[in-house]
Order: structure tokens, then C-alpha cells, then sequence
């Protein structure tokens, strides 16, 4: 346990100089080390988009029992709660949980106003999902993430083993190297579910009042009308607005 990687004492990511030409692109390898390095102490923060089918997949071929977190906003379109039944019945070892915000929306809209969202949604995405993930990762040495290198300018640098300043936690991405192209050839060649809502221009899906059909990049459905293009979880630094 000495070696352990750690926030604490984090050295780098151990697969920085890694040319990995395996059909997953390292990413079976990363997983696999991470579940060796952590056991139970790791996390999967899942959105079901689908970049997070293929980790699911490769997840459940490394622990079956895994323990995945999805942020349940309350804003989330029907679509992904559908899937997340089918993943429950495919995957049936997984330990899913719905991680609630500590407010409704309803309480939200009492104690910050109504749609929040359309006036601070920086705030919105702090109460709905970064608060809630403090509150899953607590304990938690790291935790596993779908990002890609070629989702956004902001996504370009990531490493496989990230040291992890929101959440003081070690950040694991195994899909880095992926192409938008290669996470839906891995869906397809191995008959996976996704959300019905990839199917009609909707590349990235989050909460209803914050996501759009796609124009461009396949992040650019998010937040319309913001300058803005992350909720937060992947950014550091305090996100809450006061």
C-alpha cells in the first residue's frame, strides 16, 4: 500500500509515456490497473452517454461488481433513465446509484428562484451534480471518467491518470485516445445499448433544459446560449456561484 497512488502523493500518471496500440486503445489496460490499484476504492461516475456504455462494458469485463454513480438531477431526459433500466438488466452484478441532489427541484426553485438554470447555470450544475459527487467520491481514493482528448479544447491535455484538484482524488480516463468514431464502432460490434437520443443528433446528453441538438462539435448542444461547455466535474477549482 505504500506505492499507492494517491492525490496525497500522486508522481504522475504511470502510462504518460504509453504508445498503446491494443484495440482498446489502452483503456482494458488503464481499467484493469485501476481496480488493482484501488479495489472498492474506486468510483465510476457515469452519465450513460455513449462514452460511458463502452466503460460499462469494459468495466463489468474487469469487476462485474463495480460500483457506478449516476447524478440523477431530476432533469434528466426519459431516454436515459431507459437505458439505465437496460443497463440494470444486462449488467445485473453492477451496483448503480442514483445519486439525489440534496434539494428538489422544486425546493431548488422555492430557495434560488425558478429555472435556475436560465440565470445561473453554473450554480444549477454545482447544487444538481458537483455538490452530489463530493458527496459520492467521500472516501473514495479515485474515480473513473469517459473523457476523450478530442471532445473539447478543455478535454485536450487529459492523461490517463489525472491528479484531480475538484475532488482532491486521483482521476482515471481511460478512453482518452478514442475517437467519436471508435466509441460507436465498440457499440455497435458489440450490440450495445445507448440513448435513443444519439439517434437524433444529440451526441452528448445531459439535463433537458440545458441540452440541444448538436451544430458543430459534439459538445456544442450544451448549455446553449452560454459560454459555457462543462458543468463543472471536469474543470478545478470551486464552481458554486454566489
Amino acid at each position: 500500500m505504500g506505492n499507492l497512488l494517491t492525490y496525497q502523493h500522486f508522481s504522475g500518471d504511470p502510462f504518460k509515456n504509453d504508445q498503446p496500440e491494443d484495440d482498446t486503445k489502452g483503456a482494458r489496460k488503464v481499467i484493469q490497473w485501476a481496480y488493482d490499484q484501488y479495489g472498492s476504492d474506486v468510483v465510476y461516475a457515469c452519465s450513460f452517454g455513449a462514452e460511458g456504455m463502452v466503460l460499462i462494458d469494459l468495466i463489468s469485463q474487469v469487476k462485474p461488481d463495480a460500483d457506478v454513480v449516476f447524478l440523477d438531477t431530476g432533469l434528466h431526459f426519459q431516454e436515459t433513465y431507459d437505458l439505465i433500466d437496460k443497463v440494470k438488466k444486462r449488467y445485473p452484478a453492477l451496483h448503480i446509484h442514483m445519486k439525489l441532489p440534496e434539494l428538489t427541484v422544486e425546493e431548488q426553485a422555492e430557495e434560488h428562484g425558478s429555472a435556475l438554470w436560465k440565470r445561473q447555470p453554473d450554480q444549477c450544475c454545482y447544487i444538481r451534480k458537483i455538490k452530489p459527487l463530493e458527496e459520492a467520491l467521500s472516501g473514495a481514493v479515485a474515480w473513473l471518467s469517459g473523457l476523450r482528448r478530442e471532445q473539447s479544447p478543455s478535454r485536450a491535455k487529459t492523461d490517463f491518470i489525472n491528479k484531480d484538484e475538484r475532488f482532491k482524488s486521483v482521476k482515471v480516463c481511460p478512453l482518452i485516445h478514442w475517437t467519436w468514431d471508435d466509441v460507436w464502432h465498440y457499440i455497435r460490434l458489440n450490440s450495445l445499448d445507448y440513448n435513443a437520443l444519439h439517434d437524433q443528433n444529440y451526441p452528448s446528453v445531459g439535463c433537458i433544459p440545458c441540452t440541444s441538438q448538436a451544430v458543430g462539435d459534439d459538445r456544442s448542444g450544451r448549455w446553449k446560449g452560454f459560454n459555457k461547455t462543462e458543468c463543472g466535474l471536469h474543470t478545478p477549482g470551486p464552481s458554486e456561484t454566489n
